[in-house]
């Protein structure tokens, strides 16, 4: 019988849930906190560990340390989902966020008992190997870093449903603008799962030739075509065991697509030019940017297979909806080009992380890149002017002087009253005339750039009106 812990300092949700798990034949142990867990049990010892985040003394994520590698299921009232996502990153197999339905946290705590049974397994099978090597098998769930920056909201709720999915097989399909960072979140989707130690194996489909995208990816024998003169392993066959990660699955030429889902539904590729089909074991992450349900509505995509990688859908936001990570990117670009040029005390000037913050970044994280290091290349002082970065810079947006001589012509009837700040003055002409005016109309007023506008309306919470004016192109 699976033993399981209870920490919570509530003496009515503990003994709720100590009820809850013996009903469902659970043997359960339970305390108040981190020392009254300490002090009566061998945490170790536990099949699982369900404990609050907000502790008297100790947080509930000190038990991932004590317990050495057993899950620690984590719940909080604090549903913040940055203090969701930390406690995974610190190893937290999941979290749950009170008040929980019983049956979610009855299937939660089924899902990892199995998994770790799972894992268990494996790492018995490792057992001669660590014992020879001194080495040491990690629970899933350890500390990685993903490789990723961003700490806007949206990024965050990625974060959260990347180390669910993670320690999962079912495939994902990452969506997202071209240069956002597909492929980083391929990768931390592989480092986070028990695939880690087997490759990842990535395939851009636009980049191969059409007539040979399926010997590349599913190997052929020899003869199988003209210059077909040994046989030859495919892609799919070299992630076997790991993770194969597909960009630009949209460019995937039909014919192609028939032999990738009879790798989802049956796990066996068969060679182009063989009669015999083997078994493979990959997990698929595929990225596009490309609305694959609507080319499959046209027929340029298969709905079936569309729908085998639509099993998790993870989209990743534009760098222009990112907030002030865009500036957390751009110092991580200019450490390492730095490096890569071996110049030192570099940095932005102000008016650089202006720009920077200013531009709308059409190609992402990786013009991003780009910018920085033309900028480390071209600057001739430790300061990188917004000059270096070689972007067209839109002047009107600038946040401070957002009222142009465009709104300074219409003055008699635009002025702001005596006493009336700049925002407010924002609020009030926006309120007042976006029933009449297009956003182009409303940016021309007051003159700032379209993306600028979008930015006051965010910041403010002036909602944009749901049906746009007629004129609205």
């Amino acid at each position: 019988m699976n033993r399981i812990l209870i920490v919570e300092d509530e003496a009515v949700i503990r003994s709720a849930l100590v009820r809850l798990l013996e009903r469902n034949h659970y043997k359960v142990s339970e305390a108040g906190s981190v020392a009254d867990a300490q002090e009566r049990y061998d945490i170790p010892s536990f099949a699982l560990i369900v404990s609050d985040l907000r502790l008297p003394g100790a947080p509930g994520t000190e038990l991932i340390k004590l317990g050495r590698g057993k899950p620690v299921l984590i719940m909080t009232s604090y549903a913040s989902l940055r203090s969701a996502v930390d406690s995974m990153k610190m190893g937290a197999v999941d979290y749950i966020a009170k008040p929980f339905d019983h049956d979610e946290l009855l299937q939660a705590i089924s899902r990892i008992l199995s998994d770790q049974k799972s894992f268990e397994s494996e790492r018995c099978a490792d057992r001669s190997m660590i014992d020879s090597g001194g080495g040491q098998v990690d629970h899933l769930s350890s500390k990685v870093d993903i490789g990723i920056i961003g700490s806007c909201p949206p990024m965050q709720q990625l974060f959260g449903k990347i180390f669910k999915v993670a320690p999962t097989d079912s495939n994902v399909l990452v969506q997202g603008e071209s240069g956002t960072g597909k492929e980083l979140v391929a990768k931390a989707l592989h480092n986070l799962s028990r695939r880690a130690k087997a490759p990842i194996v990535s395939v851009n489909c636009a980049a191969i030739p059409e007539s040979l995208i399926e010997s590349e990816l599913f190997g052929h024998e020899k003869g199988a075509f003209t210059g077909a003169g040994a046989g030859r392993a495919g892609l799919v066959e070299a992630a076997d065991g790991g993770t194969l990660f597909l960009d630009e699955i949209g460019e995937l030429p039909l014919e192609a697509q028939a032999r990738l889902l009879r790798v989802l539904q049956e796990g066996e590729i068969r060679r182009v030019g063989s009669v015999q089909s083997q078994k493979v074991n990959v997990r698929v992450v595929a990225a596009t940017h490309r609305d694959l349900k609507s080319m499959a509505r046209v027929g340029q995509f298969r709905e079936d297979l569309y729908y085998r990688l639509h099993v998790i859908a993870l989209v990743l936001p534009p760098l222009r909806e990112r907030g002030e990570d865009v500036l957390q990117i751009a110092r991580a670009f200019l450490i390492s080009q730095s490096v890569r040029a071996a110049r030192t005390g570099l940095k932005f000037s102000p008016s650089a992380e202006s720009a920077i913050l200013r531009y709308s970044w059409p190609g992402n994280v990786r013009e991003l890149q780009n910018a920085v290091e033309r900028a480390v290349i071209m600057c001739e002082t430790s300061e990188i002017s917004a000059d270096a970065l070689g972007i067209d810079i839109d002047m009107s947006a600038l946040d401070e002087d957002f009222i142009s001589v465009t709104t300074q012509q219409d003055s008699a009837e635009h002025e702001p009253a005596d006493g009336l700040s700049l925002e407010d003055y924002f609020q009030h002409f926006v309120l007042e005339h976006q029933g009449h005016m297009t956003e182009t109309q409303l940016a021309s007023k007051l003159g700032v750039s379209r993306k600028c506008l979008w930015e006051r309306r965010q910041r403010l919470g002036i909602p944009r009106q749901r049906s746009a004016p007629p004129s609205e192109v």
